[in-house]
């Protein structure tokens, strides 16, 4: 199984019996929220996830210290239920926390687990918490999964109070998403709780369990995509009201009265966004009814996306603005600084100040005034001569050396011959991928074969515009030989703020050691998609990385979705 990214995440205990700060205090790491002991399914529905019956094997008997593949050495069991157990552990190759789902060989769901994990693998989706690893070995089923520690599970953000409209709104947008990609590929969750919901501290959303959390109970669906997309309409509920949209409680929040049914978040909460409270009701299963205007209800998470892309748009809230202090003059302000306090004055008390000298009113005095302005008068004129004696005597030079013949065309002021730039041949290129994750790598030719309408293409990032899962994306081109690199023009397919690409000069198609060390050429960062690098003065290499730090944000199209990505068409090179 392809390893794909470092990191992971905490997840909120929900134990029902204490209150809901202390159950956002409480944390797991493996995904799977547990109440009083056992699986929470919480209050979803039973027609869209039925539940088999708990496995009667026994969660494998492991301690902290044991070694998985004489690689993931478990450090921590944060849950054991229903047969299977979870770990955080550590990666001892790559040195990075993981999480680890474990079950006997012989569970009952062992192979549909190790088929949910493998499918989520595939679909590399960065929205989703990565699984990295789905084994069967010595009687054992894991399965590896990314921990994300700077992520805030929902269930704890909820536990401090309801979320702006905006970050609701943001929620909503990016789950949908994420879940209609998910079912274009065949993959449904059917356990979209809030403590399978991550905020990380860029502000991105990310889901944690795909297929995989659903494959440990047993749960399965007629209707997955209404079971979703009702999940979902649950998630938003409760972010703006802070309850759960059912009779009963579950994930710290408090279900609705008893006996009153679905109501609206407005009815609810005052203040709730009518138009994110309308798209709440759109979702839940509620007979087809909405909040008030009516419309049809969202069935799949592909229409949920489409109905809040088609919301007016809000903005984040105005950051709050803090009065600077009132300003206070100081004794230096105040002409005592460096004097001595006379007796029976406190510090903070002023000293008279003396009053000015006054002017000079007397003969002697304006007779000194008129003499000082005649001097000032003399410097002016003097000054003016001497500036307009150096302009003439500056045109008359350069009339002369206009009827020179020293000057010889196609050299500069000092003499020296200009050299007209010469195009380089590029003779080979490889992608430059130090983590061992290449974007494209058997396109790379695309970029210097003549074609402007060929090109190799990173993947798609939901953060940015700077690259942040990697320190970089890149080709490195060979010239054949070692060339004087001056210049370079490089033709992206997506322009758009912003773009930041730096050239530098290497010692291999496949260096050694990291950008930092290498030398650099030329960068620029533009908008455009036509860029332009020139050096101060040409390297000698026969090595050259094109590097992109920062890319644009850019729509879908047949290769990947929208996102921050880029695309090269054409590089030639100059010296």
């Amino acid at each position: 199984m392809a390893e794909r990214s470092t990191a992971a995440v905490d997840v909120a205990d929900n134990d029902g019996d204490e209150p809901s700060a202390a159950q956002a205090a409480k944390a797991t790491s493996d995904g799977v929220d547990t109440q009083n002991g056992r699986a929470a399914d919480g209050p979803m529905p039973d027609k869209d996830g039925e539940r088999t019956n708990t496995a009667s094997t026994a969660a494998p008997e492991l301690h902290s210290g044991h070694k998985l593949a004489r690689r993931y050495r478990l450090e921590e069991c944060v849950t054991r239920v229903d047969g299977f157990s979870s770990w955080r552990a550590m990666d001892e190759k790559l040195r990075r926390a993981v999480g680890v789902h474990l079950m006997p060989a012989d569970h009952a769901r062992a192979r549909s687990v190790l088929a949910a994990a493998r499918s989520s693998a595939l679909l590399g989706d960065p929205r989703f918490v990565q699984v990295l690893d789905a084994v069967e070995e010595n009687d054992l089923v894991y399965v590896v999964h990314e921990w994300l520690p700077d992520a805030t599970e929902l269930t704890a953000l909820l536990a401090a109070g309801p979320l702006e409209p905006h970050e609701a709104y943001q929620l909503v947008s990016q789950v949908s998403q994420a879940m209609a990609a998910a079912h274009r590929e065949g993959l449904a969750h059917l356990r979209l709780t809030p403590s399978a919901i991550l905020r990380t501290s860029t502000g991105q959303w990310r889901i944690r369990g795909l297929a995989v959390n659903a494959a440990l109970r047993g749960i399965t669906s007629e209707t997955p995509q209404r079971a979703d997309t009702e999940a979902i309409g649950a998630l938003l509920y409760a972010a703006l009201t802070q309850r759960w949209p059912y009779e009963s409680d579950a994930y710290g929040l408090a279900g609705l009265p008893k006996g009153v049914g679905l109501i609206a978040p407005d009815q609810v909460r005052a203040g709730v966004h009518r138009g994110l409270g309308e798209l709440a009701m759109r979702a839940l299963a509620n007979d087809g009814a909405t909040a008030s205007r009516q419309e049809p209800a969202c069935t799949t998470p592909e229409e949920l996306s489409k109905a809040v892309a088609a919301m007016p748009r809000i903005r984040p809230p105005e950051p709050a603005f803090t009065a600077p202090p009132e300003y206070q003059h100081t004794t230096y302000q105040q002409g005592s600084y460096g004097r001595t306090t006379p007796i029976g004055v406190t510090a903070v008390q002023s000293l008279p100040v003396a009053p000015p000298p006054p002017p000079l009113q007397s003969r002697t005095g304006r007779a000194l005034k008129w003499g000082v302005a005649a001097l000032l008068i003399a410097a002016l004129g003097l000054g003016s001569w001497q500036l307009a004696d150096t302009l003439l005597e500056r045109g008359t030079q350069k009339g002369n050396s206009g009827t020179s013949n020293n000057t010889k065309p196609g050299t500069d002021d000092s003499g020296e011959e200009k050299k007209e730039p010469t195009p380089l041949t590029i003779t080979g290129a490889q992608e430059y991928a130090p983590d061992g994750k290449p974007q494209n790598a058997e396109d790379v030719t695309k970029t210097y074969d003549g074609d402007p309408a060929s090109y190799w293409r990173t993947k798609s990032y939901i953060d940015g515009p700077e690259v942040k899962i990697k320190d970089g994306l890149g080709i490195v081109y060979d010239l054949g030989s070692e060339q004087d690199v001056s210049a370079a023009s490089i033709a992206l397919k997506y322009g758009g703020p912003h773009t930041t690409l730096t050239l530098y000069a290497t010692d291999a198609k496949s260096p050694k050691g990291s950008v930092q060390s290498m030398t650099k050429i030329a960068s620029v960062s533009s908008s455009e998609a036509s860029l332009q690098l020139t050096a101060e003065k040409p390297v000698k290499t026969r090595y050259v990385l094109v590097w992109i730090t920062a890319m644009p944000q850019a729509p879908a199209d047949d290769f990947s979705g929208s996102g921050y990505k880029q695309a090269i068409t054409d590089v030639k090179f100059s010296g």
